[in-house]
């Protein structure tokens, strides 16, 4: 995301500087939400290791995950902190449960980008991003619909970028859930691999400007923008 802006570092810092701000809280926001609904379906589906390990809780510091949160607020793609999980609590199902925790946080990011989104929907504020003619009654209007803009779409590209099934993303669990077990437990062999897979795909996918995960989710984030807010994002 970052470095989508830097061009407005030059043309005008106070406005690099107020973007900055906005979107550390959208990228607390998204995060704390999605980690803090891993932890809140983990305790409601039996398994108190989330809540001792103190992860049920809206405290973001809990959450951060410092390549994850750096690749998020660099590129837009990225993940907070693994919430831990036994899966043994589920008993028989413990994949069917792990997918049901994995798939909760994607799921809180799209309520949140939903919440996020109604000032725009009741047409109470205009949509800022891509905007810079627009003319605002109030300095603190124009704080407001940015906040609000910025939070959505960090909370929509997060949702959408957890979902893919790669290790440690969200996706992998859901995935797993979804197949035969005997396939769970094969599939499941390759979660050593899956980091260095992930973040080499997305240093290659940067270094060489292939831009093939912006391909890949770019149309998923403009469908939720559009039934959101009526825009496309992306």
């Amino acid at each position: 995301m970052i470095l989508r802006y830097l061009p407005l570092l030059r043309d005008d810092p106070q406005a690099f500087a107020l973007l900055m701000g906005v979107t550390v809280v959208a990228l607390l926001i998204a995060l704390t939400v999605h980690e803090f609904s891993h932890a809140l379906v983990s305790t409601l589906l039996g398994d108190t290791t989330a809540q001792r390990s103190g992860r049920l809780s809206l405290n973001p510091l809990r959450h951060l995950d410092p390549l994850g949160t750096a690749l998020l607020f660099l590129a837009g793609f990225g993940w907070g902190k693994p919430v831990p999980v036994n899966p043994q609590a589920f008993g028989r199902w413990a994949f069917q449960g792990m997918a049901l925790v994995a798939g909760a946080g994607p799921l809180s990011n799209i309520l949140c980008a939903g919440v996020f989104a109604l000032p725009f929907k009741a047409d109470l504020l205009p949509w800022p991003l891509g905007r810079p003619g627009l003319a605002l009654a109030t300095p603190l209007e124009g704080l407001a619909a940015l906040v609000c803009a910025v939070t959505v779409v960090y909370n929509l590209f997060l949702a959408v970028f957890n979902l893919l099934p790669f290790f440690p993303l969200d996706g992998s669990r859901v995935a797993l859930g979804l197949v035969p077990r005997r396939w769970a437990a094969a599939l499941g062999r390759l979660e050593a691999w899956g980091p260095a897979l992930l973040v080499t795909l997305l240093v290659v996918d940067g270094v060489l400007g292939l831009r093939l995960l912006a391909r890949l989710l770019g149309p998923v984030v403009n469908g939720l923008a559009e039934v959101l807010v009526g825009i496309r994002v992306f």
